[in-house]
């Protein structure tokens, strides 16, 4: 019964036989290059000094080419000639450009991003309005993380086409800015010192690079100023660090007597002429 033949694929008769063997080869193939690829992500490049990021995207590259290797290995084993793969291949690949044009994109992409990495794994990152935490970079599409833990799964072509931010390119060390008005009764050289000791005291704002504020201007109703801020561990919480600062400059301003204002305006009545009055 594996002897008879069921299908002419060029000058190569396939049989039951045939075609067991092609599953079992490659169902072993992709085994195989799936186990290498944890083996030289976690184990043969652990010991250097290269990020989760820089493994991931090395063995993946070499799962690929181990793949593909593979694959015109086997085509060749069970007989079929170079020239009907080219043929299918061709084939293929005009139905991939009609059809699969997307998948494709993502799939080019993803590879773009293990190699250039613009973004990798542990990335603080926003793009398309989604704001979170990278756990993992996929051929197809890149999973997020965002506070609310919630995975988000973003096509890699977005990274590719979008604007990306990405807070921890280099390090994990940003500036955030929080904007303050007071009154004009206000001295601003106090202003000032109140703002930089809110900052010294929070735990999460960095003594180096200092903290500093600058005087923007004046206002309709009040003197506007900026508090500039470093920290390293406010990076995925950003919402957090503003509001932790807001509550206390309200509360030193209100110890000090520094008053932040209401808008406002101011009204004047012009006398009409009598009889408008009368109406």
């Amino acid at each position: 019964m594996l002897e008879t033949p069921l299908f002419k694929l060029g000058a190569t008769t396939f049989t039951l036989g045939h075609l067991i063997l092609l599953v079992l080869a490659v169902g072993a193939l992709f085994w195989v290059a799936g186990r290498l690829r944890v083996w030289i992500t976690d184990g043969a490049l652990l010991r250097t000094n290269a990020d989760a990021g820089v493994r991931y995207a090395i063995g993946s590259i070499v799962r690929y080419c181990v793949i593909v290797l593979g694959l015109l290995v086997i085509l060749a084993e069970v007989g079929i000639r170079m020239d009907v793969v080219t043929i299918v291949a061709g084939s293929l690949g005009v139905g991939i450009g009609f059809g699969l044009q997307q998948v494709t994109s993502n799939f080019v992409s993803g590879l773009i991003l293990l190699v250039e990495r613009p973004i990798k794994v542990g990335d603080r990152i926003e793009v398309g309005g989604v704001n979170g935490d990278v756990v993992k970079i996929a051929p197809r599409a890149t999973t997020i993380v965002t506070n609310d833990n919630i995975a988000m799964i973003v096509p890699n072509s977005s990274f590719i086409t979008s604007t990306v931010v990405n807070w921890s390119y280099s390090d994990r060390i940003v500036r955030f800015k929080v904007p303050v008005g007071v009154s004009y009764a206000s001295d601003p050289e106090r202003v000032r010192e109140v703002l930089l000791r809110v900052a010294r005291e929070n735990a999460g704002i960095l003594n180096e690079p200092a903290s500093d504020v600058l005087f923007d201007g004046f206002g309709d109703s009040a003197m506007n100023f900026t508090l500039r801020v470093w920290t390293n561990s406010y990076t995925d919480r950003p919402n957090i660090l503003r509001s932790d600062l807001n509550f206390a400059i309200c509360g030193a301003f209100r110890e000090s007597g520094i008053e932040i204002p209401f808008p406002q305006r101011d009204l004047h009545i012009r006398t009409g002429d009598e009889a408008f009055l009368r109406g």
